[in-house]
Formats: C-alpha cells, sequence, structure tokens
C-alpha cells in the first residue's frame, strides 16, 4: 500500500529538493478525490509546451497509464504500475531502450510521475496470502492525481493562447488584403499621394513577419499595420473632402458671379466683426476631423507621456489628455496655440500630436511655431497623424533592438 513516505531513486539516479517537495505533496491528496486518468492525460498532453515535454514522453505516459487497470485514479487505491522496460517499450510502440529511459526521466522532471525504486532497482508487486498488494515498486502514477486540476488550468491556458494566436492571425491577413488592394487601387487609379513610400511601408513590415512567428510578433505587427490601414484610408478620405470641396468652391464662384454685380463684398473685403460675417464663415464646408487612432499604438510611439502621466501609466484618453496640457507647459507651447489645435483638430489628436512633438523635442527648434504650422495644414486637410506614429513606431522599435 501506499506509504506517503519519501523514496530516494535506485542508482546514480540524484535525489533533488523538487522531488522531495513533490512526492510530499502526492501524500497529501484529500482522501475521496479520483479522477478519469484519460481526462488527466489529454489534459497533459494539451499542456505539454508548458511542461516542457515531447511527444514521445506523452506516448510513454500513456504507455505506463494503460498499466493501471481502472479507469478511475482514485486516493487510497494502489497507484504504482511496476512494468518491465520491454513491456513498457512494446506499448509505447517499440520505443528504443535508451529512448526510453530518457522519456522516463523528462516525465519524472516534469512532476508527473514518481519512481518508487527496490532495493535492487527492480519493479515489482508483493502480495499477502489474500492477494492483496502489501508493497509495489515502480512508477508512482499520484501526482497526476494530485495536479489534476492544475494541468486543466494549463490546458485551458494552452487553449486560450492558441484561439489568440488564430484569431491574431487571421485579423493579420486581413489587414495585410485591405492594405494590399487599397495602395494597389491608389496606384492604378492615379489618386495623388505618396504610395511609392506607404508601399516600401507595407512590405518592409511584411518582411519582419518570422517563418514560424510568436504571438508577440503577430501583435506587434499587427498594430503597425492596423496604424498603416488607417493613414491609407485617412490619406483617400482627405483626397475624398478635397475634391468636394473643389467641387463646392466652383458652385460658390458661379453663384458670386451670377448675383448682384453691384455688391459691395466684390469691391473690398468686409471685417470679421462686421454683420453677417459669422453667418458667411459657417455657410463655408467644415472639413473632415482627423482620424482617431488607437491609444495603446499611440503609447507605443511615444512612450515619453508616460512620464507626465499618472503614477499606474497612461490607460484612457483622459489620461493622455491630461499628460498633454503639462507637457504643452514644458514644451513651451502657448495656451491659444493648444487651444487652436484643440479646436482644428479634436482635443484627442491635439494630445496626440503634442506626444510627437515630445519625442521629437531634441529636433524642433520651436515646439510652439511647429505646432501652429501642423494646426495650420489640419486647417487646409494636409496633415495625418499616420506618418509621424509610423515614423516614431519604428524609430523605438530600432532602438528597443539596438538596446537588447
Amino acid at each position: 500500500m501506499q506509504s506517503g513516505s519519501v523514496t530516494t531513486p535506485f542508482g546514480r539516479r540524484p535525489m533533488t529538493l523538487a522531488l522531495v517537495k513533490r512526492q510530499v505533496a502526492s501524500g497529501e491528496i484529500r482522501s475521496d478525490k479520483s479522477v478519469d486518468k484519460w481526462k488527466v492525460f489529454r489534459d497533459a498532453c494539451e499542456a505539454r509546451t508548458l511542461l516542457k515535454l515531447q511527444d514521445r514522453a506523452l506516448t510513454v505516459l500513456d504507455a505506463l497509464l494503460s498499466f493501471y487497470p481502472e479507469a478511475d485514479l482514485r486516493q487510497g487505491e494502489p497507484l504504482i504500475v511496476f512494468p518491465s522496460n520491454a513491456q513498457l517499450s512494446l506499448r509505447a510502440h517499440g520505443i528504443a531502450g535508451a529512448t526510453l529511459r530518457r522519456h522516463l526521466a523528462m516525465l519524472v522532471d516534469a512532476g508527473l510521475i514518481v519512481r518508487k525504486d527496490s532495493a535492487n532497482g527492480k519493479r515489482y508487486v508483493r502480495k499477502d496470502r489474500t492477494g492483496e498488494i502489501e508493497d509495489a515498486f515502480g512508477f508512482d502514477l499520484s501526482p497526476l492525481l494530485a495536479r489534476s486540476e492544475e494541468l486543466a488550468q494549463l490546458a485551458q491556458q494552452v487553449a486560450a493562447e492558441r484561439a489568440l494566436f488564430r484569431r491574431t492571425k487571421e485579423a493579420l491577413t486581413i489587414r495585410r488584403r485591405d492594405a494590399r488592394k487599397l495602395i494597389s487601387a491608389a496606384i492604378e487609379e492615379g489618386a495623388s499621394g505618396d504610395w511609392g513610400r506607404i508601399e516600401d511601408v507595407y512590405l518592409a513590415l511584411i518582411a519582419r513577419i518570422p517563418r514560424s512567428p510568436t504571438l508577440q510578433d503577430l501583435v506587434s505587427i499587427l498594430e503597425e499595420m492596423d496604424l498603416l490601414c488607417a493613414e491609407i484610408v485617412n490619406q483617400l478620405d482627405v483626397l475624398d473632402n478635397s475634391a468636394k470641396m473643389s467641387s463646392n468652391d466652383a458652385l460658390s464662384e458661379r453663384h458670386i458671379q451670377n448675383s448682384n454685380p453691384e455688391s459691395i463684398n466684390e469691391l473690398e473685403p468686409s471685417s470679421r466683426n462686421e454683420q453677417g460675417a459669422k453667418a458667411e464663415r459657417e455657410r463655408q464646408p467644415q472639413k473632415e476631423p482627423l482620424k482617431a487612432f488607437p491609444l495603446s499604438m499611440v503609447v507605443r510611439a511615444c512612450p515619453e507621456m508616460k512620464l507626465y502621466g499618472p503614477t499606474e501609466g497612461i490607460s484612457s484618453w483622459r489620461d493622455l489628455m491630461a499628460a498633454a496640457v503639462v507637457v504643452r507647459s514644458t514644451l513651451g507651447v502657448s495656451a491659444s496655440a493648444y487651444e487652436d489645435a484643440c479646436d482644428v483638430m479634436g482635443p484627442e489628436n491635439a494630445a496626440v500630436t503634442i506626444a510627437c512633438i515630445l519625442e521629437r523635442a531634441g529636433h524642433i527648434n520651436s515646439a510652439g511655431a511647429y505646432l501652429r504650422d501642423l494646426t495650420s495644414k489640419a486647417r487646409r486637410g494636409e496633415f495625418s497623424l499616420g506618418p509621424m506614429l509610423m515614423a516614431l513606431m519604428r524609430a523605438n522599435g530600432s532602438s528597443e533592438r539596438r538596446a537588447g
């Protein structure tokens, strides 16, 4: 019967404190605990990457479980199997002896089985006159029973990571398709813009995808591909709005030419404070606001803003805008220049612009003048945040790789 005592391995195999800890834990299983042995095996198979096990080791574990006669591993029952290496090799699909011993050691190191060696290292069972097992020497399966909940959680974790990896890979495939077709359509239909540069950025992103990517690789490239797609759509929207405004301007010109030729408005410009001037400005077509980008991309492209945000970091647009007010003062940007940027770009995009200026503060002579220039371009529909964020993300990524 199981004594719950700690046993040491036979021969030259060393004893470690980790083995002691596992054997003690196996002796503390609650008395009524039981689990389906094949369910535990499936969980171990699912979690094999976290357990650092190879497929052949799982084949050996499968063979060991097949020597246990019951369907459930149950506390209070003998959980030791004692097949010879020849029998075990046969049920493990003819695995070689040296390979068998190596994978048995892996299962022990992973904490899925425990050796209970006899005095001479042989595996056998000793029974009393009634046929009850007095003692058995071989491989103890009680760690599988003790760790059944842990193995189930590890299996769920691996399944969730696999599903996330699949969704991220699918999302990147869709974004690659979107970017490729949008760029091709813009080039083929002669849309104005630096599409050659955008295509170079796209090809550089594609070239960064490894042959066997990790989830972190895919997430990083997907964020930049999202940003690139947003920039492409933003440029196409700007072109569309510019075409509409040109059409509206042409209609306005025809309307003025057909109006009263003696109107004083044709002879001299009116003051902004004159009666009716505000109504005239309100009739002018409004430009579309700048496209908003994900906060995570902004924080990644402009890490310096974290120094001016809350102690726990920038986790919301409110945090970013509050930090931008502090940075605005630090950079010497006047309140009127920042308010004008907020009116034209929107408060979120104005805060992002301040963050970008902070990242390149060492290369900008006057942050206030630079912000006013960008605000003027945004008012004319000639400014987009996309290229600035893309450039900063690439620069920060290169710096991180060099530092690593």
